[in-house]
């Protein structure tokens, strides 16, 4: 990488951190718990996010936002909750930014929130760089995944303040071997909770969803 390029990261980075911090600021005033999920593509951030949103709405104040380089399949499909939801193309993005995290929520009424779930773009390398202001973000990886991903990934888990092992319901089916997985986790982030889940027969939800009982309104 040339000093030229290096220098332009560091500026874009420097920005980014900026609009961050105004939007952290921005909903603590509001007082809304941002929830970021970061994985590889096809990690089952969607369907996640779809058994949360149904289990939530409309007992609950959520929203989400959703970032996908192209099409808004993901955005629909989370809207049929009855959430508010919205999307975010990125175009030849690969993660978001809080410059458009800020865009999106520009005539929002955050305060009519508790819960604000941000689902990035399918990628465990650039999301690690950019803060979004968020509360918590919480990285998945399934067990179709392998379990070495957090090793392969080191940055995305290290920066994560909660892993999530997704599509349980398969685990047997591929051989996914869990101790392991659960090394390699600890060798990258050690002290690092892991939350096992399946979506698809509902396993794990109830402690997922209990993360964010005292952080929402009743």
């Amino acid at each position: 990488m040339t000093p030229r390029i290096v220098e332009v990261r560091r500026d874009l980075l420097r920005k980014n951190d900026l609009l961050a911090h105004q939007l952290r600021s921005r909903f603590a005033a509001a007082g809304v718990t941002v929830v970021n999920l970061v994985s590889g593509p096809g990690a089952g951030k969607t369907a996640l996010l779809e058994a949360t949103l149904a289990a939530l709405h409309p007992g609950r104040r959520v929203a989400a936002l959703v970032g996908d380089l192209a099409t808004d399949n993901d955005a629909r499909r989370l809207g049929r909750s009855g959430a508010p939801v919205r999307q975010i193309t990125t175009g030849t993005v690969c993660h978001l930014d809080a410059e458009m995290v800020a865009a999106a929520l520009d005539d929002w009424d955050l305060g009519a929130l508790d819960l604000l779930f941000i689902e990035n773009v399918g990628n465990l390398v650039c999301p690690a760089s950019f803060d979004l202001g968020e509360s918590l973000r919480v990285v998945l990886f399934s067990v179709t995944e392998g379990e070495d991903k957090p090793l392969k990934y080191p940055t995305i888990f290290n920066g994560a303040d909660l892993a999530v092992l997704t599509k349980l319901d398969l685990a047997e089916a591929v051989e996914f071997d869990r101790a392991a997985a659960y090394r390699n986790v600890q060798a990258v982030r050690p002290g690092l909770e892991i939350v096992e889940v399946s979506a698809k027969r509902g396993t794990g939800l109830d402690g997922w969803l209990a993360r964010f009982s005292a952080r929402i309104s009743a």
